[in-house]
């Protein structure tokens, strides 16, 4: 990525987003503005506006297909999209991204009735992704510095599927980039 970082970024999701969002009845970019959109209306800070932004840009940004999880490989989104954000972002906003697969691992092990509230699309890539977290796993998990922040994002991330859904545009969140990168992260 060159140039300005947000326009960039707003670029991708724009021109990348209408992409399909695993099983969903939406498209990548609707899915990245509502995550977005639910972070901001919740509170959160920049940082994690920005993760729920760009929580999934490792599915726009690697050449395995729309739903790779049908036929059953696991992308690796997480690590995809940290490694593409890392060297414009700091960690308040790579370290959610890179965390928000194990986070759903943790729910499902801490949550009872976390798997029943997933999707289909989660339900198939949770099964290639390592299934629930084990006791170890869960501990280690909630000791990592941006846990609490990851566990968040998912939730965004869970709710951000809805069909229709009006949010703002990507240039209303890239503002929020724009402070994340200009901070001196990345």
């Amino acid at each position: 990525m060159t140039g300005d970082p947000a326009e960039m970024i707003a670029a991708l999701i724009d021109g990348k987003g209408e992409g399909r969002y695993g099983l969903s009845d939406i498209n990548q970019g609707a899915h990245a503005l509502q995550a977005a959109w639910l972070a901001e209306r919740s509170g959160c800070g920049a940082a994690l506006i920005v993760a729920a932004l760009l929580h999934d840009v490792g599915h726009m940004v690697h050449d395995l297909g729309e739903n790779p999880a049908a036929e059953g490989v696991d992308d690796r989104h997480e690590q995809v999209g940290y490694d593409f954000l890392r060297d414009y972002f700091g960690p308040e906003v790579t370290e959610p991204v890179r965390l928000h697969v194990a986070a759903k691992r943790y729910l499902c092990a801490v949550e009872a009735d976390y798997f029943a509230r997933l999707s289909e699309d989660s339900v198939l890539s949770l099964s290639l992704q390592g299934g629930p977290m084990s006791e170890q796993e869960v501990e280690a998990f909630a000791a990592l510095p941006h846990a609490v922040a990851a566990v968040q994002l998912r939730r965004f991330d869970e709710a951000a599927k809805v069909k229709g859904l009006v949010t703002p545009a990507v240039g209303h969140f890239v503002p929020y980039v724009r402070e994340c990168v200009t901070q001196g992260w990345g």
